[in-house]
Protein backbone atom coordinates (compact mmCIF):
# COMPACT_ATOMS: atom_id res chain seq x y z
CA UNK A 1 0.00 0.00 0.00
CA UNK A 2 1.06 3.64 -0.59
CA UNK A 3 1.79 5.26 2.25
CA UNK A 4 -0.28 8.33 3.12
CA UNK A 5 2.06 11.73 2.43
CA UNK A 6 1.67 13.98 5.43
CA UNK A 7 0.47 17.14 5.38
CA UNK A 8 2.37 20.25 6.25
CA UNK A 9 2.20 21.84 9.93
CA UNK A 10 2.00 25.37 9.41
CA UNK A 11 2.59 27.20 12.42
CA UNK A 12 2.06 31.22 13.87
CA UNK A 13 4.59 33.53 14.15
CA UNK A 14 3.42 36.61 15.62
CA UNK A 15 6.63 37.59 17.15
CA UNK A 16 10.68 36.91 15.90
CA UNK A 17 10.74 35.04 19.12
CA UNK A 18 7.39 33.20 18.10
CA UNK A 19 8.89 32.36 14.62
CA UNK A 20 12.14 30.70 16.22
CA UNK A 21 10.21 28.87 18.24
CA UNK A 22 7.89 27.28 15.87
CA UNK A 23 10.76 26.33 13.32
CA UNK A 24 12.88 25.11 16.55
CA UNK A 25 10.01 22.78 17.83
CA UNK A 26 8.98 21.26 14.60
CA UNK A 27 6.82 23.57 11.56
CA UNK A 28 7.41 23.04 8.33
CA UNK A 29 6.09 26.64 7.43
CA UNK A 30 5.49 29.30 9.27
CA UNK A 31 3.09 32.04 8.63
CA UNK A 32 3.25 36.33 9.63
CA UNK A 33 2.66 39.52 8.76
CA UNK A 34 3.67 43.32 8.43
CA UNK A 35 3.08 45.32 11.52
CA UNK A 36 0.27 47.06 9.43
CA UNK A 37 -3.38 46.49 8.42
CA UNK A 38 -2.64 44.48 5.50
CA UNK A 39 -3.07 41.07 7.53
CA UNK A 40 -5.42 40.00 9.85
CA UNK A 41 -4.08 40.04 13.03
CA UNK A 42 -2.66 43.50 13.60
CA UNK A 43 -2.49 43.95 16.93
CA UNK A 44 -0.41 46.18 19.29
CA UNK A 45 3.35 44.81 19.75
CA UNK A 46 2.78 42.58 17.24
CA UNK A 47 3.86 41.74 13.67
CA UNK A 48 7.13 42.10 11.84
CA UNK A 49 8.97 45.45 10.36
CA UNK A 50 11.27 45.05 7.59
CA UNK A 51 14.15 43.97 9.97
CA UNK A 52 12.39 41.27 11.61
CA UNK A 53 11.01 39.88 8.24
CA UNK A 54 14.54 39.79 6.64
CA UNK A 55 15.84 38.17 9.63
CA UNK A 56 13.07 35.66 10.57
CA UNK A 57 13.09 34.27 6.63
CA UNK A 58 16.58 34.25 6.90
CA UNK A 59 16.18 31.96 9.58
CA UNK A 60 13.48 29.79 8.50
CA UNK A 61 15.03 29.24 5.44
CA UNK A 62 18.47 28.30 7.14
CA UNK A 63 16.77 25.59 8.64
CA UNK A 64 14.50 24.65 5.47
CA UNK A 65 11.64 25.97 6.73
CA UNK A 66 8.82 28.14 4.25
CA UNK A 67 7.81 31.34 5.45
CA UNK A 68 4.20 32.59 4.39
CA UNK A 69 3.11 35.76 4.43
CA UNK A 70 -0.08 36.88 5.42
CA UNK A 71 -1.72 39.85 3.13
CA UNK A 72 -5.16 39.10 3.76
CA UNK A 73 -7.28 42.13 4.78
CA UNK A 74 -8.98 43.76 1.80
CA UNK A 75 -7.37 47.09 0.25
CA UNK A 76 -9.26 50.06 1.54
CA UNK A 77 -10.65 52.90 -1.15
CA UNK A 78 -8.12 55.26 -1.94
CA UNK A 79 -5.24 53.13 -0.36
CA UNK A 80 -4.86 50.27 -2.80
CA UNK A 81 -0.78 51.05 -3.38
CA UNK A 82 -0.53 49.98 0.22
CA UNK A 83 -1.34 46.32 -0.57
CA UNK A 84 0.02 46.19 -3.71
CA UNK A 85 3.50 47.47 -1.70
CA UNK A 86 2.89 44.64 0.87
CA UNK A 87 2.69 42.09 -2.23
CA UNK A 88 5.66 43.50 -3.98
CA UNK A 89 7.44 43.48 -0.60
CA UNK A 90 6.92 39.60 -0.13
CA UNK A 91 8.16 39.15 -3.58
CA UNK A 92 11.41 41.11 -2.70
CA UNK A 93 12.39 39.73 0.57
CA UNK A 94 11.69 36.36 -0.60
CA UNK A 95 8.76 34.73 0.50
CA UNK A 96 7.98 31.14 -0.57
CA UNK A 97 3.94 32.23 -0.58
CA UNK A 98 1.62 35.06 -0.04
CA UNK A 99 -1.89 34.36 1.97
CA UNK A 100 -4.19 36.62 0.16
CA UNK A 101 -8.13 37.15 0.57
CA UNK A 102 -8.91 40.18 -1.80
CA UNK A 103 -9.74 38.86 -5.40
CA UNK A 104 -8.44 42.45 -6.93
CA UNK A 105 -4.87 41.55 -5.06
CA UNK A 106 -4.80 37.95 -6.49
CA UNK A 107 -5.18 39.48 -9.93
CA UNK A 108 -2.71 41.98 -8.70
CA UNK A 109 -0.23 39.61 -7.72
CA UNK A 110 -0.75 36.67 -10.41
CA UNK A 111 -0.06 39.50 -13.20
CA UNK A 112 2.89 41.36 -11.22
CA UNK A 113 4.72 38.82 -9.66
CA UNK A 114 4.22 35.65 -11.47
CA UNK A 115 6.41 33.21 -9.98
CA UNK A 116 4.98 33.89 -6.42
CA UNK A 117 3.32 31.38 -4.87
CA UNK A 118 -0.61 31.99 -4.32
CA UNK A 119 -2.54 30.60 -1.43
CA UNK A 120 -6.07 31.91 -0.93
CA UNK A 121 -7.01 32.97 2.76
CA UNK A 122 -9.20 31.09 5.08
CA UNK A 123 -10.65 34.81 4.89
CA UNK A 124 -11.42 34.42 0.81
CA UNK A 125 -14.64 32.23 2.64
CA UNK A 126 -13.97 29.02 -0.19
CA UNK A 127 -16.17 26.69 1.06
CA UNK A 128 -16.63 24.73 -1.94
CA UNK A 129 -14.13 23.03 -4.80
CA UNK A 130 -16.40 25.74 -7.30
CA UNK A 131 -14.27 28.62 -5.33
CA UNK A 132 -11.34 27.26 -5.04
CA UNK A 133 -11.42 26.01 -9.01
CA UNK A 134 -12.33 29.82 -9.98
CA UNK A 135 -9.41 30.81 -7.49
CA UNK A 136 -7.14 28.22 -9.29
CA UNK A 137 -8.46 28.88 -12.82
CA UNK A 138 -8.56 32.87 -12.87
CA UNK A 139 -5.30 33.60 -10.94
CA UNK A 140 -3.24 30.25 -10.13
CA UNK A 141 -3.62 30.19 -6.69
CA UNK A 142 -2.22 26.81 -5.63
CA UNK A 143 -3.37 26.11 -2.29
CA UNK A 144 -6.59 26.89 -0.46
CA UNK A 145 -7.09 27.74 3.71
CA UNK A 146 -10.68 26.26 4.13
CA UNK A 147 -13.10 27.98 6.83
CA UNK A 148 -13.44 26.41 10.29
CA UNK A 149 -17.38 25.48 9.02
CA UNK A 150 -17.26 22.14 6.95
CA UNK A 151 -17.56 18.56 8.41
CA UNK A 152 -14.45 16.90 7.46
CA UNK A 153 -16.67 14.82 4.82
CA UNK A 154 -17.13 18.38 2.92
CA UNK A 155 -13.60 18.83 3.37
CA UNK A 156 -12.98 15.30 1.52
CA UNK A 157 -15.28 16.22 -1.46
CA UNK A 158 -13.82 19.78 -1.58
CA UNK A 159 -10.20 18.10 -2.41
CA UNK A 160 -11.67 15.67 -4.34
CA UNK A 161 -12.86 17.87 -7.30
CA UNK A 162 -9.35 20.14 -6.91
CA UNK A 163 -5.84 20.01 -7.96
CA UNK A 164 -5.69 23.01 -5.59
CA UNK A 165 -3.68 21.76 -2.34
CA UNK A 166 -6.23 21.90 0.88
CA UNK A 167 -4.96 23.46 4.12
CA UNK A 168 -7.36 22.98 7.30
CA UNK A 169 -7.06 24.22 10.81
CA UNK A 170 -5.55 21.64 13.43
CA UNK A 171 -5.47 23.86 16.43
CA UNK A 172 -6.32 27.57 17.83
CA UNK A 173 -9.55 29.37 18.56
CA UNK A 174 -12.38 28.89 16.96
CA UNK A 175 -14.69 31.02 15.02
CA UNK A 176 -18.11 30.46 15.09
CA UNK A 177 -18.66 32.32 12.13
CA UNK A 178 -17.32 31.90 8.69
CA UNK A 179 -14.58 33.62 8.18
CA UNK A 180 -14.08 36.34 5.75
CA UNK A 181 -18.06 37.02 6.18
CA UNK A 182 -18.41 37.75 10.22
CA UNK A 183 -19.84 41.38 10.53
CA UNK A 184 -20.12 41.26 14.08
CA UNK A 185 -17.32 43.49 14.98
CA UNK A 186 -18.04 45.80 12.07
CA UNK A 187 -21.40 46.21 13.74
CA UNK A 188 -20.09 46.58 17.09
CA UNK A 189 -17.43 48.93 16.38
CA UNK A 190 -17.16 49.96 12.55
CA UNK A 191 -14.08 48.08 11.66
CA UNK A 192 -13.40 44.42 11.68
CA UNK A 193 -10.66 42.06 10.32
CA UNK A 194 -11.10 42.59 7.10
CA UNK A 195 -10.84 46.29 6.86
CA UNK A 196 -8.40 47.10 9.87
CA UNK A 197 -6.78 43.41 10.36
CA UNK A 198 -8.28 43.06 14.53
CA UNK A 199 -11.54 41.98 15.51
CA UNK A 200 -13.07 43.89 18.21
CA UNK A 201 -10.02 46.51 18.31
CA UNK A 202 -8.20 47.44 20.86
CA UNK A 203 -9.19 51.03 21.36
CA UNK A 204 -13.23 49.92 22.15
CA UNK A 205 -12.56 47.76 24.78
CA UNK A 206 -12.55 48.67 27.73
CA UNK A 207 -12.64 46.82 31.44
CA UNK A 208 -14.64 48.08 34.51
CA UNK A 209 -13.50 46.88 37.90
CA UNK A 210 -16.19 46.95 40.81
CA UNK A 211 -16.76 45.21 43.92
CA UNK A 212 -16.65 41.46 43.25
CA UNK A 213 -16.26 41.39 39.33
CA UNK A 214 -15.32 42.93 36.07
CA UNK A 215 -16.92 44.05 33.13
CA UNK A 216 -15.89 43.84 29.86
CA UNK A 217 -17.23 45.94 26.81
CA UNK A 218 -16.93 46.68 23.23
CA UNK A 219 -17.81 50.03 22.36
CA UNK A 220 -19.68 50.37 24.84
CA UNK A 221 -21.66 47.10 24.69
CA UNK A 222 -21.44 44.86 27.69
CA UNK A 223 -19.75 41.68 26.66
CA UNK A 224 -19.47 39.63 30.04
CA UNK A 225 -19.15 40.26 33.69
CA UNK A 226 -17.06 37.75 35.34
CA UNK A 227 -16.61 37.46 38.99
CA UNK A 228 -13.36 37.24 40.97
CA UNK A 229 -12.24 33.95 40.66
CA UNK A 230 -13.21 34.18 36.72
CA UNK A 231 -10.28 34.79 34.23
CA UNK A 232 -11.33 38.28 32.11
CA UNK A 233 -11.46 37.19 28.54
CA UNK A 234 -11.40 39.51 25.50
CA UNK A 235 -14.28 41.39 24.79
CA UNK A 236 -15.28 39.42 21.45
CA UNK A 237 -19.15 39.66 20.79
CA UNK A 238 -19.17 36.20 19.37
CA UNK A 239 -17.63 34.86 22.86
CA UNK A 240 -19.53 36.96 25.02
CA UNK A 241 -22.35 35.92 27.71
CA UNK A 242 -25.93 36.91 26.96
CA UNK A 243 -29.21 36.80 28.58
CA UNK A 244 -31.38 35.13 26.49
CA UNK A 245 -35.02 33.78 27.09
CA UNK A 246 -33.94 35.29 30.70
CA UNK A 247 -31.22 32.27 31.61
CA UNK A 248 -27.51 33.93 30.91
CA UNK A 249 -25.13 31.95 28.95
CA UNK A 250 -22.09 31.82 26.07
CA UNK A 251 -25.07 32.26 23.08
CA UNK A 252 -22.93 32.13 20.39
CA UNK A 253 -19.90 30.19 20.78
CA UNK A 254 -18.57 29.14 24.33
CA UNK A 255 -14.61 30.02 24.86
CA UNK A 256 -12.74 27.05 23.50
CA UNK A 257 -10.14 25.53 21.47
CA UNK A 258 -10.46 23.00 18.03
CA UNK A 259 -7.83 20.37 18.42
CA UNK A 260 -7.96 17.81 15.68
CA UNK A 261 -5.19 14.95 17.55
CA UNK A 262 -7.97 12.05 17.43
CA UNK A 263 -8.97 12.44 13.71
CA UNK A 264 -5.58 13.12 12.21
CA UNK A 265 -5.49 9.78 10.40
CA UNK A 266 -8.49 10.73 8.83
CA UNK A 267 -6.92 14.48 8.17
CA UNK A 268 -4.30 12.65 6.33
CA UNK A 269 -6.25 9.71 4.49
CA UNK A 270 -8.50 12.46 2.95
CA UNK A 271 -5.20 13.76 1.21
CA UNK A 272 -5.01 17.35 3.49
CA UNK A 273 -1.94 18.91 2.21
CA UNK A 274 -1.73 21.15 5.51
CA UNK A 275 -2.55 21.56 9.31
CA UNK A 276 -2.26 25.28 10.17
CA UNK A 277 -2.35 26.03 13.85
CA UNK A 278 -4.18 29.48 15.16
CA UNK A 279 -2.23 31.83 17.02
CA UNK A 280 -0.45 34.90 15.84
CA UNK A 281 -1.56 36.80 18.72
CA UNK A 282 -0.23 33.89 21.05
CA UNK A 283 3.20 33.68 22.58
CA UNK A 284 6.30 32.02 22.02
CA UNK A 285 5.41 29.60 24.45
CA UNK A 286 2.42 28.53 22.95
CA UNK A 287 3.65 28.26 19.74
CA UNK A 288 6.30 25.92 20.97
CA UNK A 289 3.81 23.51 23.07
CA UNK A 290 1.75 23.08 20.17
CA UNK A 291 4.04 22.83 17.36
CA UNK A 292 5.88 20.53 19.57
CA UNK A 293 3.22 18.11 20.04
CA UNK A 294 1.20 18.26 17.09
CA UNK A 295 5.02 17.22 15.26
CA UNK A 296 5.44 14.22 17.23
CA UNK A 297 1.65 13.16 16.82
CA UNK A 298 2.15 13.65 12.92
CA UNK A 299 5.88 12.16 12.96
CA UNK A 300 3.89 9.23 15.07
CA UNK A 301 1.04 9.10 12.20
CA UNK A 302 4.10 8.98 9.49
CA UNK A 303 5.65 5.31 10.78
CA UNK A 304 2.52 3.60 11.30
CA UNK A 305 -1.05 5.09 10.53
CA UNK A 306 -2.73 2.04 11.18
CA UNK A 307 -2.00 1.87 15.07
CA UNK A 308 -1.99 5.36 15.83
CA UNK A 309 -3.24 6.45 19.11
CA UNK A 310 -3.55 9.57 20.56
CA UNK A 311 -1.10 10.00 23.81
CA UNK A 312 -2.51 11.42 26.97
CA UNK A 313 0.98 13.85 27.11
CA UNK A 314 -0.32 15.08 23.87
CA UNK A 315 -3.86 15.85 25.16
CA UNK A 316 -2.46 17.29 28.42
CA UNK A 317 0.20 19.50 27.48
CA UNK A 318 -2.44 21.19 24.28
CA UNK A 319 -4.92 21.36 27.01
CA UNK A 320 -2.08 23.31 28.93
CA UNK A 321 -3.09 26.19 26.20
CA UNK A 322 -6.49 25.78 24.86
CA UNK A 323 -8.62 28.36 25.31
CA UNK A 324 -11.14 28.22 28.43
CA UNK A 325 -9.61 24.77 28.83
CA UNK A 326 -11.39 22.90 26.46
CA UNK A 327 -11.21 21.22 23.08
CA UNK A 328 -14.03 20.36 20.38
CA UNK A 329 -13.80 19.09 16.75
CA UNK A 330 -15.54 21.60 16.03
CA UNK A 331 -17.23 21.34 12.76
CA UNK A 332 -15.44 18.63 11.43
CA UNK A 333 -17.71 16.07 13.44
CA UNK A 334 -21.06 16.86 13.46
CA UNK A 335 -22.55 13.36 14.80
CA UNK A 336 -26.11 14.85 15.05
CA UNK A 337 -26.52 15.42 10.82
Amino acid sequence: MQPHKLPELVCPAGSLPALRAAVDHGADAVYFGYKNDTNARNFAGLNFDHKAMVEGIRYAHAKGKRVLMAINTFPQPGREADWHAAVDGAADLGADAVILADVGLLDYASRKHPQLRLHLSVQGSATSYEAVNFAQREFGVQRAVLPRVLTLAQVEQVIKNTTVEIEVFGFGSLCVMNEGRCWLSSYATGESPNTVGACSPAKFVKWEKARGQMSTRLNGILIDRYGDSEAAGYPTLCKGRFEVGGATYYALEEPTSLNVLEILPDIVKIGVAAIKVEGRQRSPTYVAQVTRTLRAALDELGRDIAHFAVKPAWQAELAKVSEGVQATLGAYNRPWR
